[in-house]
Formats: structure tokens, C-alpha cells, sequence
């Protein structure tokens, strides 16, 4: 029997993939890695790992850890997230911040919630961590969903 695909649309499987991030024995290496474990972990609703992600700046670790993981359960279990593209990256070394342009795939109820984000990243000293986004519709056409890159988001 062939291993399960990771969810974040990497085409590894999951264990040789997302799984040492999310199970703790490994940091996603670069921001891009990230964003996918990120998505992944929203599809596998791996709550603990959402929270550790958010860099210590995020809005949301201002408030109590118990409440943002009720919200991320909620979202997680409302959602199917069938896939991930990136679209464009910069950055990546630990001193700086970075930034990753996606599309992330998800429905509710077969209804269509696609968004593109151009998310940014900070590397805490132990690993890069999700710090905030900037969301975008996605475009009608696949052309032009292709040609959007991170300079198109200021």
C-alpha cells in the first residue's frame, strides 16, 4: 500500500514530507516549507502545530492560546482544503523577514473559498514562523492566477 500524499501538494508522501515538522522533530527549513506544513497541518487540523507556527509578533498570541486553537479547529473542520500552489517566494534567510505567495485550495460545502495571500514569515532563533497576510480573490483566469507574483501585493 503506497504512503499517503502530504496535503500540502508537495507530491511526497506525507511522512517524507509535512509529518517531521508537524510530529516536532524537525523545523520547516525555509519559509516556503512553512507555508506548507501550515497548510497542511489546517488539513490534517493539527491545531498544536498551527499555534507553535505563529511568530511571537502575530496578532493572535495576544490572546489566549485556548481560544485561537477553537477558532483554528473551526476553520479546520468547516473547510476541505484539496491543494496548495505556490506561486512566488523571496527571501529566506533567517536574519530577514520573508515572504511566500500562494493559493491555497479550500471549499465549504462544495462552495468555493479559494484565496491567494501573500503571507510573511520571521525566523524566531529556533524556526520561520507564520507572521501575517495580506489576502486577495483569486483571479478568474488561470493566466492571470499564474502571472501574479509578490510584487503585485504592496
Amino acid at each position: 500500500m503506497a504512503a499517503p500524499p502530504c496535503p500540502c501538494s508537495s507530491g511526497l508522501a506525507y511522512r517524507a514530507c509535512c509529518q517531521p515538522f508537524h510530529r516536532g522533530q524537525a523545523e520547516a527549513p525555509t519559509p516556503t516549507a512553512l507555508m506548507r506544513s501550515r497548510y497542511a497541518a489546517f488539513a490534517l487540523k493539527d491545531l498544536d502545530y498551527l499555534w507553535r507556527t505563529l511568530a511571537p509578533g502575530h496578532v493572535d498570541k495576544a490572546r489566549p492560546e485556548a481560544e485561537v486553537k477553537r477558532e483554528l479547529r473551526e476553520s479546520a473542520t468547516r473547510f476541505k482544503y484539496p491543494g496548495l500552489s505556490i506561486l512566488d517566494a523571496e527571501g529566506g534567510e533567517p536574519s530577514q523577514p520573508a515572504r511566500v505567495l500562494f493559493h491555497a485550495r479550500v471549499f465549504e460545502k462544495g462552495r468555493d473559498m479559494s484565496f491567494v495571500e501573500a503571507s510573511r514569515f520571521v525566523h524566531d532563533g529556533t524556526g520561520w514562523r507564520y507572521l501575517d497576510g495580506m489576502l486577495r480573490e483569486v483571479p478568474a483566469s488561470k493566466d492571470a492566477l499564474a502571472a501574479l507574483r509578490l510584487s503585485d501585493f504592496t
